[in-house]
């Protein structure tokens, strides 16, 4: 229950910032080209709060709070007298106009670099880039465990979060990159992860899992938990036991245990292996054997789950100073703009699942909440994110959206006289099919992602 309202609240706080600071974008360059602005409200539907500002605009909040709105006095809505008329937004230039309906994206653009700043001046705690295993084509491509990764492609890697969010397009692409690391021993290298050799369908929200990269952070100590009754280990392991050896192969952690118990299942036979129990150690001998997971597969098994431990602690942070930060928010603005362009491009050519490119409240609720959890810069990072998104989904050039009414001012100035309202209003009822459309999927994704699990 507390995630439910942890996830309701961070939704309304984020999209109440982010649709607010938009709304204002729009009001703002209205009023400096001299339309008189009827109503500002955050939110739609029945007012909650409102109240009549000294310039006329009357200021609201909605009681449903997923979006926002502006209205300007306009002589195509209703009636408005000649005093009044050379305040109409209509009566305007086409250009400003255009401003004035652009204003909002770029709000949210400006509003993104903003954020960013302010994530790398607090500085946002996270893991070193460590990798703590290696299967797959991780280890094919000759990474190892103790490699720090360096460099992916052309983008730097201080944190594992980067190592993530670079990995992921080029999985996404199949295209095989180059990774510097710098060894354990001090020396840098230069890797080729031959990402082209990834299945033509694979869980994309689990890429560097299925490349077989896994963080030192990520690695769980090889200490014993619950036993299975009547499993193979049933008898034999304790809890609490430290496994430091099966089949007389080293084991330094939990994560080399299953590929060790696989072997040995399928070599055959038992084995001993090796424990630490209330400081004493044993050989204990021990034979796998065949079991089901939930899905129904058969795997090679002990019967024993791992101890749980406490989270690990973060050891990097990435900060800039008060004056460095400032081009890094632009860089990193400037990269993520690119990266949500390439990922519509996939969803569109069918590259990617649009499962996992359109997001619903819910998604978003329960992302800003775990954001948040971790922390003042990791919230502002996610609301950079939101706020880039809505930005540029806005200039999109879809009827209704204000994308849509650009491409109407656009073809007003080629033409030289407006778009007319036959076109208009098709123009809008595609726009509304789109839009029904797009959050129709949305819902469905979360329903699909997020309740049913």
């Amino acid at each position: 229950m507390s995630e439910i309202l942890g996830s309701l609240w961070w939704l309304i706080i984020s999209i109440g910032v982010l649709v607010t600071f938009h709304e204002f974008g729009h009001f703002w360059v209205a009023r400096r080209c001299g339309v008189k602005v009827l109503r500002f409200s955050v939110g739609f539907g029945k007012a909650l709060y409102e109240r009549t500002g000294k310039d006329g605009t009357v200021y609201a909040i909605g009681m449903i709070p997923l979006g926002g709105y502006v209205k300007m006095l306009d002589e195509r809505e209703y009636e408005v007298s000649e005093a009044l008329a050379p305040q109409a937004f209509n009566r305007k230039s086409v250009w400003q106009r255009m401003a004035i309906v652009a204003a909002g994206p770029v709000a949210n653009l400006i509003l993104c670099v903003a954020f960013l700043w302010g994530m790398f001046v607090i500085g946002r705690p996270d893991f070193a880039p460590v990798v703590g295993s290696t299967t797959a084509i991780a280890a094919e491509s000759g990474l190892r465990r103790g490699d720090t990764i360096v460099q992916i492609g052309e983008r730097a890697t201080p944190t594992w979060s980067e190592v993530r969010m670079a990995l992921i397009p080029y999985a996404l692409d199949r295209e095989d990159v180059a990774v510097k690391v710098r060894a354990e021993n001090g020396s840098e290298l230069t890797r080729h992860l031959r990402l082209s050799q990834l299945p033509a369908a694979f869980d994309e929200r689990r890429a560097v899992e299925v490349i077989g990269l896994g963080a030192r952070h990520e690695l769980i100590p090889a200490v014993a938990g619950r036993i299975t009754p009547d499993s193979a280990a049933w008898g034999v392991l304790a809890e609490g036991d430290r496994v430091t050896a099966l089949d007389g192969v080293p084991l330094a952690n939990w994560n080399d245990l299953p590929a060790a118990i696989n072997r040995l299942g399928e070599h055959g036979g038992p084995a001993m292996i090796e424990v630490i129990r209330n400081g004493d150690r044993l050989a204990l001998e021990i034979q796998p054997r065949r079991m089901k997971r939930e899905n129904g597969a058969e795997f090679w098994g002990l019967g024993v789950t791992p101890a749980q431990s406490k989270p690990p602690q973060r050891d990097a942070v990435l900060r800039y100073g008060p004056v460095d930060a400032v081009p890094a928010a632009l860089r990193e603005s400037v990269h993520q703009a690119r990266e949500l362009f390439a990922m519509i491009g996939r969803a569109f050519t069918g590259r990617v699942s649009l499962q996992n490119t359109v997001a619903g409240p819910v998604t978003i609720g329960r992302a800003a909440n775990a954001y948040a959890s971790n922390g003042p810069a990791w919230y502002l990072q996610l609301l950079a994110m939101l706020s880039l998104s809505l930005g540029i989904l806005n200039l999109l050039p879809i009827p209704i959206l204000d994308g849509g009414h650009l491409l109407y001012y656009l073809i007003e100035l080629v033409k030289g006289s407006p778009v007319s309202e036959r076109v208009m209003a098709a123009g809008h009822f595609v726009g509304l099919a789109l839009i029904a459309s797009l959050m129709g999927l949305a819902f469905y994704n979360d329903i699909l992602n997020n309740l049913v699990r």
